[in-house]
Parts: C-alpha cells; structure tokens; sequence
C-alpha cells in the first residue's frame, strides 16, 4: 500500500484543495480520525492551529475530551482555541434535533475563527494571522454512509455525491482513505486518541447505518466500499452534467422584469423531463418538491391562480408563470384576493364592497366603483405592458392601453408608474385614470366593489 501521506498529498493536488503556504485551523474532537488528521497535517509540514467544540453533551467525559486535545495542541506545539456549548439550550430555543445544534454550533464558531483566531484563544489581546481554511477528519466511511442516508432520504442527485472534498473554506482531506486505513496508520505511529461512547449507540442513524446496513450488504456484495467510492466520483462528475443542463434551460426560460421571473408557459410544457425542471426551478424560491405538482397545474390553469412558499409566490397569468417576492414593496404584480389594504413601494391599494342602495356615487377616476357581481376574485394589480386593452368607459369599442396612455398625453416617465387590474384577462381599471364599460355601475347593481390606488 502507497504511504498514506504519500496519498495525501497526492489527493490534495489532484483535488486542488490547499498550498503548502496556507494557514489552517484543525476541528478536533479527540476521536482517532481527528489524531490522524493533525499527525498527517504535521508530517506534511502544514501551518495549523487546534481548535475543539465541548459541546457538554456527555458530563466528565466531555470534559476528558477538552483536556485530551489541548494536551494533543501541546504536543504539536500548536495554538489551542476552545468553545464550549450550552447546546442542548440551543436545539430547545430552535426547536431543532441535538445533532442538528451540534452541528450548526460548530460551524457558525468556526466561521467566526475564520475572521478572528483570537476568539476561542483565552488570551487577552491576543492577534494571529487569519485562517485560510477550516479541515475537518471525514473519511471514505463516512461519505459512503452519507450517500446511502441520502439515498433514502430521497435528497436528489445533489445528495448522491456525498460529502465533497472543498465546500468554501471548508476542505476535508481524508475522504480517499478508509477508517481502517487510518486505524493502520494510527497504530503504526503509535498514536493515542479517545473513544466517544455515543459512538457505538444505534439511536444515531449514522452509527445505524455504519453497524448494522452497510455491514449487511457488504456479506452480499463484498466489494461494496469500493463499489460505492467509485460511484460517488461518477455522481460528483453527473451533477455536473445536471447543473450545466439545468442552467441551459433556465437560460432558456427566464426572463427577468425587476423582482420578478416572467416564464412562457408553452416554452415550459415543452421542457422535459419537465417535472424535474420544475422543481429545479422553484427550488431557489423555498418551494418544496412537492409542490412542483401544483406549479405543473397551474400551467393549465385559469389566470390568477397561485402558490406560495415562505418567501414567494408563481402566478398564472395569461401566457405566463410570474415568480414573484411575497414582500409587497418588492413586488410588481400583486395578488388581489380579497377586501383589504395592502401596502406597496408605490403607495397604497384598497378595496371594499357595499351595499348599492347606500353607495353614493363620486366621480373622480382617481377610485374605481364597479358592479361587484361582475368581478371574480383573484384579481391582479401589475404595471399594464404592451398588447394590455380594455373597452374604456363610455365607449363600446376596445382600445389599447399603450395607444389610451398616448391619447392622455402621459410622459414616458410617467407611462413607467401606470398600474392595471386585472381579472381573468380582462383590464378592469387603468388604475387612477379609467374604468372598464363592460364593469360599470348600472340600475340592476346590487353591490359596488370599491378600489382606490394613492401614494
């Protein structure tokens, strides 16, 4: 077998993951794969500090854990930085896993170390040089459990690449070896490290999958961890392929107006494998892949239907999918789906209905005073664009809103702020200037369905 800092380096260059000349800081846990880490780190001449989570999870035995690493720091004659974590209040107050704290702890601190090695160092006034990286002891065992947990989580192709050798400043330089490669290693260079009793519990999907699945498989087919080490390079390699393929199509599709995704609705149908160009689409706007079905409806739709997520909305409208923010004041078309108030970056939209009996009539264009029995929610509130025409009030013949704005001698500037409503393809207001005829007040309304449109 090649040395295993020969296979090291040689992993590093190819992989392109650091320069002899970087600075590094170390995530240490005491394990036998974290020792490994700073030995080879060590030997291979690297400028590196030791930095450890106590995450006082696990009483005394967390606390053995901190003075095992500062003494290992001590031994490499290396800087030690120590944070401890009150993480079980952490994951109560976000309502999150324990391991999910655990983690998000980590890195967050590590970020910071980034900025400032002198935050974990315990010495006043302190000052180091920045960091250029953070390493971290992940080894082909662990990717390879990655990628089977992935696999039946259901995360996708992205998923199927396991853990990457760089993400950012993040490098994990072990993942070509096996943990018994590094156990080998270890034990030749008589190396000394702890043992994390939650290790060997099967309550953790992890070890789950590390003592009792892949185990399993691997009286099946014996090759398995290697088997499944080839395929993640292929994955890395096919993700690849993927992204390039959905920027293409999203090239193809996008068309930006402001805040707003405009998407041609045929243009879309035609794509394929479809479904999966959705999702890849509505992803970015925290849409789940489940609702990649409803996006699909909504292709066949009547216009003014829509979806939302946490931070977005895609609207049908007429010939197109419109990804617009759920912040109001970021937004140019405005779903209307009810009486209210709602507060734009232009000023403010309202809308009531009354009774007709008690309705006195103005007549000023600045509101619109419609026949509410006429008007069907949603209705949209947009900019009108070019091919937009209404039948104005008073007259019976349908006229365009380009050539209406030109008749009321508008500048271009001003052009640029007009808004319309609009109700399954049909302008019913030039908001602030004119009515549709066809939804006009007549003897036989019964109610009137109020707008109004002010900055």
């Amino acid at each position: 077998m090649t040395d295993l800092l020969e296979r090291l380096r040689a992993f590093i260059s190819k992989e392109n993951l650091l320069l002899q000349k970087d600075r590094l800081l170390l995530a240490v846990s005491g394990g036998m794969d974290s020792v490994v880490l700073c030995e080879l780190c060590s030997q291979a001449g690297f400028d590196f500090i030791v930095a450890h989570c106590n995450f006082q999870l696990r009483g005394e035995e967390s606390k053995r854990d901190e003075i095992f690493v500062h003494n290992l720091a001590k031994k490499y004659d290396k800087l030690f930085l120590l944070k401890r974590f009150d993480t079980l209040h952490y994951a109560l107050e976000k309502k999150i896993s324990v391991q999910v704290a655990a983690r998000e702890l980590r890195y967050d601190w590590f970020g910071e170390l980034l900025e400032n090695p002198g935050l974990g160092a315990n010495i006043l006034d302190f000052k180091s040089p920045a960091l250029n990286f953070i390493l971290t002891a992940h080894h082909l065992d662990d990717n390879v459990e990655t990628l089977l947990m992935n696999f039946f989580k259901g995360t996708g192709i992205a998923g199927l690449h396991g853990i990457l050798p760089k993400q950012g400043k993040i490098v994990r330089p072990l993942l070509f070896a096996k943990k018994d490669e590094l156990r080998k290693f270890a034990d030749e260079h008589c190396l000394s490290w702890i043992e994390d009793s939650s290790n060997e519990s099967d309550k953790y999907t992890r070890n789950y999958f590390r003592h009792q699945v892949i185990p399993v498989i691997e009286k099946i087919y014996p090759g398995t961890m290697n088997n499944l080490s080839a395929n993640i390079n292929r994955f890395r390699d096919i993700e690849i392929l993927y992204r390039q393929s959905i920027l293409l199509h999203k090239k193809k599709l996008f068309e930006q107006r402001g805040n707003e995704i405009y998407i041609p609705v045929l243009k879309l149908k035609k794509s394929e494998p479809l479904r999966t160009i959705v999702y890849e689409i509505i992803k970015d706007y925290n849409f789940t892949a489940h609702q990649a079905d409803d996006v699909i409806d909504l292709l066949d739709s009547e216009p003014g239907k829509y979806i939302r997520s946490s931070s977005h909305r895609i609207i049908k409208n007429r010939r197109w999918l419109i990804i617009s923010p759920n912040n109001l004041e970021e937004a140019e078309t405005i779903i209307i789906d009810d009486v209210g108030c709602w507060q734009l970056a232009t000023g403010k939209f309202e809308l009531e209905i009354g009774s007709a009996l008690n309705h006195k009539l103005q007549t000023t264009n600045k509101i619109a005073q419609l026949d509410a029995e006429k008007i069907k929610f949603p209705l949209l509130l947009r900019k009108w664009k070019q091919g937009d025409y209404f039948y104005p009030f008073g007259m019976k013949k349908k006229k365009k809103v380009a050539r209406f704005l030109i008749d009321n001698k508008l500048s271009k500037n001003d052009k640029e702020k007009v808004y319309v409503v609009e109700m399954n393809k049909k302008i019913i207001w030039v908001a602030g200037m004119r009515i549709d005829e066809r939804f006009k007040i007549t003897q036989q309304t019964k109610n009137v369905l109020v707008m109004g449109l002010s900055k």
